[in-house]
């Protein structure tokens, strides 16, 4: 059973509200939120690097769920951010955020994202080619500002997960091979428009074993240490982050874990370590509430067809990921065994395939460990709105985002003349 939710009653509950309030209230399909299990992240996450020289900087990935009020409750906790588009920036600056905290990530920054993030005076620019170091310098210059940037570092090793969400490798898009590192920062420290002030890691995504992290701060420490040698002196060294979470029978380090085997390994080095936890932090800390529509048995196998779809969420349908799948209400009856799957149509909209199910059309399902890359990957494919986002908090409910309707979503279309 995921921790964001208890059977009581006969039914499931989000602290001390039953789903099926939710849906009565706000429809389904909904993404419901646990606001104490997203605080207790955070905190736990801090208090696990407490023995730290100097309190790490927790940059939360707002692509991993960009809600308002989840930034939002996040800045009020003390969380930096880590962005990957000037849309990212622009939603932690309307949630309060704070710029001066925030890391920009990402491969492919226009002239106008890094002038917006220039403006706003984010902490750093996490570079990934040659080519963008030169162009933030040139609009830096444009600006009348310095950047500070830190160069993310791609070490060549195996994060272990699925390959669409690795990025350490150097088959990957992401970062500078380790070979060509201090060469950049040979030519990033010529240029009167940029100044250095960190080096970044960030290795892959849904990361389950701590060797893959011991592996790549160790090349990062090297590199930290040839550039001392060079007269190169950093204020932080971003480790990302990707730790993995539970979703079937996966078996992640705990947070402490992995902080004590960091920490251990980075000893007592001067400069402020920065983090980037996004699924660690939300992923568990949120469900997908759907409905059955129908049941459909088939010559091979049985369908369970829900009002969610691969437009909702796309993890199953991209990565072939697995989520616990729960009964809201229980039954006592006979369990059949069910693909549970959308409306849209598409061979690959599924949600979960092979589940033991106790149902009937109407009966209320929620799908678990959906907080993170759920709504923050969803579409209107179908011309389906997208689903409404609920926040618990104690027995309260919070609408956080209504959920969208048809005309939302050609209200910018014209006709030709």
């Amino acid at each position: 059973m995921d921790a964001m939710h208890s059977l009581r009653g006969g039914e499931l509950h989000v602290d001390e509200v039953p789903l099926s309030a939710i849906a009565e209230r706000f429809g389904t399909p909904t993404y419901v939120y646990s606001r104490a299990m997203l605080e207790s992240r955070f905190r736990a996450f801090g208090a696990a690097f407490a023995s730290a020289a100097q309190p790490p900087l927790v940059c939360y990935a707002v692509k991993a769920n960009p809600n308002l009020a989840i930034l939002n409750l996040f800045a009020r906790l003390g969380s930096g951010f880590d962005i990957v588009s000037g849309g990212e920036l622009a939603r932690v600056i309307a949630a309060g955020g704070d710029p001066g905290r925030t890391v920009f990530s990402g491969v492919g920054k226009s002239e106008a994202e890094m002038r917006m993030a220039l403006e706003a005076g984010i902490l750093c620019f996490n570079i990934e080619s040659i080519p963008e170091l030169e162009r933030l310098a040139r609009v830096a210059r444009g600006c009348g500002r310095v950047a500070p940037v830190s160069i993310r570092v791609n070490p060549d090793v195996d994060p272990r997960t699925h390959p669409y969400i690795s990025t350490g490798l150097e088959a990957n898009k992401f970062g500078v091979s380790h070979r060509d590192v201090l060469a950049l920062y040979r030519a990033a420290r010529a240029l009167d428009s940029v100044r250095i002030t960190g080096i970044d890691c960030h290795i892959g995504s849904q990361i389950t074993e701590i060797g893959p992290y011991a592996d790549a701060l160790a090349r990062v420490l090297d590199m930290v240490d040839g550039l001392r040698a060079e007269g190169i002196e950093l204020e932080h060294i971003d480790l990302g982050g990707g730790l993995g979470i539970r979703y079937d029978d996966e078996t992640p380090p705990s947070i402490d874990e992995y902080a004590k085997a960091l920490l251990s390994a980075y000893g007592t080095r001067p400069q402020r370590l920065v983090f980037e936890p996004g699924r660690w932090l939300v992923g568990g800390a949120g469900l997908l509430l759907t409905r059955v529509e129908y049941l459909k048995p088939g010559a091979t196998r049985n369908f369970a067809i829900v009002d969610a779809a691969m437009n909702d969420l796309m993890r199953p349908s991209l990565y072939e990921a697995w989520h616990p799948v729960h009964e809201v209400c229980p039954r006592q009856s006979t369990a059949h065994r069910y693909d549970v799957v959308g409306p849209v149509c598409e061979s690959g909209d599924w949600l979960a395939r092979d589940r033991e199910l106790a149902i009937e059309p109407g009966d209320l399902l929620a799908i678990g460990a959906a907080g993170a890359y759920g709504m923050s990957m969803s579409s209107n494919y179908n011309t389906r709105p997208r689903a409404a986002e609920v926040v618990i908090d104690g027995s309260a409910m919070h609408e956080v985002r209504a959920r969208e309707d048809i005309a939302d979503l050609y209200a910018h279309e014209s006709l030709l003349p």
